[in-house]
């Protein structure tokens, strides 16, 4: 019977939580050390990329009297759709940063001494990044389809939208239908105006009823709905044209006025919202459910349009296999009177129909005729080939195009899970923390990772690369230096150490010059 000593036991019990407690201090220090520059770096990567987004449409966006509320949800639905570009850069920066600044301040080595490696260290934002990765999934899936619908409905509304009611001095504006206005001059109060000419072209007739007037001012009524012109000494002047020989009389009626007040509808500079479900179709507003359902439907309507295509085709040149191949032959025979009368070959066949074709069966007076209706038909059915080609590969690209949208439903998850490893274990070999040089190099595999993307995606498209290979290109090529990362970072590997590679170089020229010498 053997009895434990109770201190040892307790001691060891101590040690056993001590240690779990410090293990979770690390982890807890490690994910608050993380948090804080993902967030960062990911609103800093949304709002760049916002910007970009502003530059490019700024000219759609300005002067065109936009409420705030239509800018922000405008801004707030592109946001969303720049999120599957800004969470895989969040990501790599945000790694890289936090496991340079460990390495920098000596706190990796210190855990390192402590028993804790670098594996152990990263496993709390390995586990973080897994439920980034299942999010940014359902985001991909759930979400990005509806914000991609509200986004290219409401910009498309934006960009159709008109300018904002402005009429410029010595400038003739039509932005009013069916007129058109000139302003010699406006005063510095933007109401009163000078030298006016209003065109009126609502009878479709030209120029035929013009409005002068010396002087005058704009004022909006009280609804905003309409914009009235009070203009003062001028004249209205009307062409007369259900006269007889009114091109070459030019008669035309004209009147005075000391004081006229015109009105002109404002309604079309409202902002005109379009029906989404012209919209919600697109295969960057489904999901993985519909997205499947219509590659099914879409390779179905292919396969039967082609077959379709196919028999009509050749069903339209049956009259073919009646061609008088027999008297071909006696052509032919005829044709070499000094050879045996065998049966002729397809090539000897062939050359028969080149030099006695079927138009010599036909009298002299119809020949032209048939030949003008052979052109013809044979133009329409290039024509009608060319247009089913064309038509077919633009039905492939589609079909083609939902694939790509499907597979990238997948693709964004695996690559913040890949991205992760290799910002994590760069940070721990580089040992430099801050927006220096952990953004050149975050900069740098982001650049790698979305040319490979673009290229892959363009390829696929085209049908030059397989659908799967062509998608899931950036992951096959980031993926194993995301495990080589991680082996040399685990295992304290000197990837980046100079007088490492220094040696290694001098090995190498030593083994060069020994094999040179021995042969």
């Amino acid at each position: 019977m053997s009895f434990q000593n109770p201190l040892r036991v307790n001691s060891i019990t101590f040690a056993l939580e001590s240690e779990l407690q410090f293990v979770k201090k690390i982890n807890l220090y490690v994910l608050k050390s993380y948090l804080g520059p993902f967030i960062l770096t990911f609103f800093i990567s949304l709002f760049i990329l916002l910007m970009q987004f502003l530059w490019k449409y700024i000219d759609d966006l300005v002067g065109k009297g936009l409420e705030a509320d239509v800018i922000a949800q405008l801004l707030f639905y592109a946001s969303a759709t720049f999120v599957p570009l800004a969470l895989p850069l969040a990501i790599l920066l945000s790694s890289l940063m936090t496991f340079g600044n460990l390495g920098e301040h000596y706190e990796l080595v210190a855990m390192k001494a402590s028993g804790i490696s670098v594996w152990k260290v990263m496993r709390p934002l390995v586990y973080l990044s897994f439920m980034i990765s299942i999010l940014a999934f359902v985001f991909s899936n759930n979400v990005l389809p509806v914000a991609n619908l509200k986004f290219q409905s409401l910009l498309y509304d934006v960009r159709q939208q008109k300018l904002a009611f402005n009429i410029k001095a010595g400038e003739f504006y039509n932005g009013i239908e069916n007129y058109i206005i000139r302003v010699g001059e406006k005063a510095p109060d933007g109401r009163t105006i000078y030298d006016v000419k209003i065109y009126d072209h609502t009878d479709r007739m030209g120029n035929i009823k013009v409005t002068t007037a010396k002087s005058g001012y704009m004022e909006l009524s009280p609804d905003q709905k309409f914009v009235i012109f009070t203009l003062f000494d001028g004249y209205n002047f009307k062409d007369i044209i259900t006269t007889k020989n009114f091109r070459e009389n030019r008669p035309f009626d004209r009147s005075s006025f000391k004081k006229q007040r015109l009105k002109f509808d404002l309604s079309a500079f409202d902002l005109t919202r379009t029906q989404e479900d012209l919209f919600k179709n697109h295969y960057s507003m489904l999901n993985t459910k519909q997205l499947t359902q219509y590659i099914d439907s879409l390779g179905q309507r292919y396969q039967e349009r082609k077959e379709r295509f196919t028999g009509g085709f050749y069903a339209r040149f049956q009259h073919l296999s009646t061609v008088d191949t027999a008297k071909i032959r006696r052509l032919s025979d005829d044709a070499r009177p000094n050879q045996t009368k065998t049966d002729i070959t397809e090539d000897s066949l062939h050359t028969a129909v080149l030099k006695y074709p079927l138009i010599e069966n036909f009298a002299e007076g119809e020949k032209f005729n048939v030949l003008e209706m052979a052109l013809s038909a044979a133009k329409n059915n290039k024509d009608n080939i060319i247009f089913n080609k064309n038509d077919f590969n633009y039905q492939a690209e589609n079909i083609r195009k939902h694939e790509i949208v499907w597979h990238k439903k997948f693709t964004l998850s695996i690559a913040c899970l890949i991205l992760f490893f290799i910002g994590a274990p760069m940070g721990a070999i580089i040992r430099k923390g801050g927006l220096g040089l952990p953004v050149v190099i975050a900069v740098f595999f982001f650049v790698i990772y979305h040319i490979t993307s673009i290229t892959g995606e363009k390829s696929a498209r085209l049908g030059d690369l397989d659908m799967f290979f062509g998608v899931w290109l950036s992951s096959i090529v980031l993926f194993p230096i995301g495990l080589f990362l991680t082996f040399k970072s685990t295992t304290d590997a000197p990837l980046l150490d100079a007088e490492s590679w220094k040696k290694f170089f001098s090995r190498f020229l030593r083994f060069k010059e020994n094999a040179q010498s021995a042969s």
